[in-house]
């Protein structure tokens, strides 16, 4: 477990970019915040990591977004809206988890009970300060010198 404090949106785009660029192609980063949290700022930086350079936005209305870089695909997924099986069936996530590209998981909370064991967990949270957050990754390796 690492825990990352970021004082402004570029910087937590940088711990997300540091994650993307590591992670290998199938894994499954689940994420967890309140609204405003940061994941979508988080999952901009993760997807420039993974080679993409194109505008990265939430999923809430579409479910999934698709981001294919160079090499490497990226699905995002926004689980707010599920509610049960059916909504969770209709997004395509149990074919997409066999698909060979990455999934990111905004609120991952409400699927929590199905996530893979192995699967890196993404925890931002508020803090006092306006902009700042704490960053919480499990199941990946730290990263040094995200300042700057």
């Amino acid at each position: 477990m690492a825990i990352y404090k970021t004082q402004n949106v570029t910087e937590t785009e940088k711990i997300g970019y540091l994650l993307g660029s590591s992670v290998k192609d199938g894994a499954v980063i689940a994420m967890f915040g309140d609204l405003g949290a940061g994941k979508t700022a988080f999952t901009r930086g993760f997807a420039k990591g993974m080679g993409f350079d194109g505008d990265v936005s939430s999923p809430t209305f579409a479910l999934v977004n698709e981001y294919r870089g160079d090499k490497r695909t990226l699905y995002h997924f926004d689980m707010y809206r599920i509610s049960g099986w059916d909504d969770l069936y209709s997004t395509g996530y149990f074919d997409y988890l066999d698909a060979g590209g990455c999934l990111i998981i905004e609120w991952s909370e409400n699927i929590e009970a199905i996530l893979p064991e192995d699967c890196i967990r993404v925890t931002i949270t508020k803090t006092d300060d306006f902009n700042e957050r704490n960053i919480e990754i499990i199941g990946a390796d730290s990263f040094e010198n995200i300042g700057g």
